[in-house]
């Protein structure tokens, strides 16, 4: 699988273009706030063949830019978190809701498949993925993951996890997600909704915001985590 990832300005939010080198097939993880990345992708040649669409969760930054893509790669089915589908039906009027910033509104796009922790997923013949339910940042944000990547959204950054302050968030269900998260071979190359890729083990030893993992598995604490220090992403 060939993995390209799309920093988008707006945002600077990452988007992710998966392939399968056999047949060409194509995978989009997270759209993206608005038809950047719908104009990016729809200007190469020869014409991607964009077969599935996965978001991770559905603030309008990462799902925002749905409709647009969706008009560009009409064939594609589009998959959500089933306990994502509430906040993902607020996109028209997200911004202004939660965020309080009008100008982030966005259009809902379509859902064609919800799925559900556990749930196994197959686009064309190559490309094979598995999903995680990791609430926490949003009550239904998720993370699909192969035998090598893993597509995190907004649960894991590189030295930072996603953001619990903002409505409809929970810490208790994200500390909990990061636990299950970090259940998963170390192996697996973390691809986040913004910022450098990194790897499970890493996070693990390194991340400042996952000292409670280290003390319950026996690993040496990382003292350099500033008191009241915030994550850095959304």
């Amino acid at each position: 699988m060939n993995v390209e990832c799309i920093t988008l300005q707006a945002f600077q939010v990452n988007a992710y273009l998966l392939q399968d080198p056999a047949s060409g097939v194509g995978v989009v993880v997270d759209t993206g706030f608005d038809d950047e990345l719908a104009a990016i992708l729809g200007a190469q040649q020869p014409r991607l063949d964009i077969q599935a669409i996965l978001l991770t969760h559905a603030h309008f930054d990462h799902a925002g830019g749905l409709a647009a893509l969706q008009q560009r790669f009409p064939q594609a089915v589009t998959y959500l978190p089933t306990l994502e589908k509430p906040l993902f039906d607020t996109l028209p009027w997200q911004g202004e809701l939660v965020f309080g910033a009008p100008q982030f509104n966005r259009p809902c796009g379509r859902i064609d498949r919800e799925v559900q922790d556990g749930a196994e997923l197959e686009v064309g013949s190559g490309l094979r993925f598995r999903f995680l339910s990791t609430p926490g940042h949003t009550p239904g944000q998720g993370c699909y993951y192969t035998d090598t990547h893993i597509f995190v959204g907004d649960t894991l950054f590189a030295g930072s996890i996603g953001r619990t302050d903002f409505p409809m968030s929970d810490s208790q269900s994200m500390e909990s997600s990061l636990r299950r998260l970090l259940q998963l071979p170390g192996h697996l190359i973390v691809c986040s909704g913004h910022g450098p890729e990194t790897t499970l083990e890493r996070e693990l030893q390194t991340n400042p915001f996952l000292d409670y993992i280290r003390r319950e598995r026996g690993i040496a604490l990382n003292s350099r985590r500033p008191f009241g220090r915030q994550p850095r992403w959304n």
